[in-house]
């Protein structure tokens, strides 16, 4: 008899589990799942090295190191101009996805709605549906006038919202699509927010991952925003250590306050010996940032035009680790039967974009695979020649 409780009865393994195992099956190439396979900067190994061995091993403080929160704060103003008070406007959680799933547990009442924008990442619908509350997805649609390949659909969005809406959840850059939210976009989810009185949870996780000289545009910046703004980040991929788990959650000390209450009871605290080392990488590693950025343009280069050679149909990506590939030209209407199927039979391993989905209005993603250019670029070429 399954004891699972029935809002979590509709998630199964998630599609990156199921794709690795795979991968390992099939020994094939794995541009699923979305990690890096090359180390961050070695001052920062060198200083988490250091961290435990002089000691730094039991509980840090409940909203992470004032090191590291002072850090993140530091990150914040000189990269965008976003002001926060380190003490009490910055909570350290464990990775990115603690946030989010806090902010939704703290901020949003058992029977409301929450907006997502689909495709979305698969961890928004659990913590909605952890909540108690209901999951309202608002398109992306493929626009090849658009310099990202995408957009988002502004009259849906005011469509979506009703009495019951309390939270927007946005991501830009945007997983998995790649598409960064123009000014247009942010000003209209900010209009909604405002004149409706509602929450906008900001995933901005891929922040420092904009590329072709495109800047990053904090929605917490647009008039009336900072006070009904909760946004997220993480060190795990501007830094190369998804591994480490170690997130942030940035809002005005009476959001951070409740966001704090729930994450207390979900993890209590994060790894103590890691949180010096990122604020260290955080200060002092800002060059070896930028030069990930601009080699992760380099490696989506590669893949795109490896893709594109092979005979998919290749869309724009604007930021982020990943590259949508329409597989239409192939005969394929179902992606993921493809990526199970034909794909991983080749030796390359891709995520069905359907994956990202469940309303009934995603029929223009089932042929469309994301590939992660996140990797070694001997990897990519490995999986590039497998393709030809």
């Amino acid at each position: 008899m399954s004891r699972l409780v029935s809002r979590l009865d509709q998630f199964p393994e998630t599609i990156f589990a199921t794709m690795t195992n795979l991968a390992v099956e099939k020994d094939a190439v794995n541009l699923g799942q979305g990690f890096p396979d090359e180390d961050g900067p070695q001052s920062m190994l060198d200083e988490a090295v250091r961290q435990i061995r002089t000691g730094n091993n039991q509980y840090p403080p409940g909203r992470g190191f004032a090191g590291l929160r002072a850090a993140v704060a530091t990150d914040r103003n000189e990269s965008y101009g976003h002001s926060l008070d380190p003490d009490t406007e910055v909570l350290i959680t464990v990775g990115a996805t603690e946030a989010i799933s806090a902010t939704v547990l703290a901020l949003v009442e058992p029977g409301s709605e929450v907006i997502v924008i689909e495709p979305y990442y698969d961890a928004y619908a659990a913590a909605v549906a952890l909540a108690g509350a209901e999951l309202v997805p608002v398109p992306l649609i493929l626009d090849s006038a658009s310099d990202s390949g995408w957009s988002l659909d502004h009259d849906a969005l005011g469509a979506a919202v009703s009495s019951t809406t309390s939270m927007i959840i946005i991501n830009t850059p945007h997983n998995p699509t790649g598409h960064v939210f123009g000014d247009q976009d942010l000003e209209t989810i900010a209009d909604l927010a405002r004149r409706n009185d509602l929450v906008v949870l900001s995933d901005e996780v891929y922040e420092k991952l904009l590329y072709d000289g495109r800047r990053h545009s904090p929605i917490a910046l647009l008039p009336g925003m900072r006070e009904r703004t909760v946004t997220v980040s993480s060190a795990a991929k501007c830094l190369n250590i998804t591994g480490w788990k170690t997130g942030w959650a940035m809002s005005t000390p009476e959001l951070i306050d409740a966001v704090t209450k729930a994450k207390q009871f979900l993890t209590f605290v994060g790894v103590g010996h890691v949180q010096p080392a990122v604020a260290h990488a955080l200060v002092n590693e800002r060059a070896w940032i930028a030069d990930l950025r601009d080699d992760m343009q380099r490696r989506r280069d590669l893949l795109m035009d490896g893709l594109d050679r092979a005979g998919f149909d290749v869309k724009a990506c604007a930021g982020g680790y990943f590259v949508i590939a329409d597989a239409t030209p192939f005969g394929v209407t179902d992606a993921a039967e493809f990526c199970t199927g034909d794909l991983i039979d080749r030796g390359v391993v891709g995520i069905p974009v359907s994956a990202f989905a469940t309303s009934g209005n995603a029929g223009h993603l089932e042929p469309l695979v994301r590939f992660a250019f996140c990797k070694r670029e001997e990897l990519i070429r490995d999986a590039i020649a497998r393709l030809a």
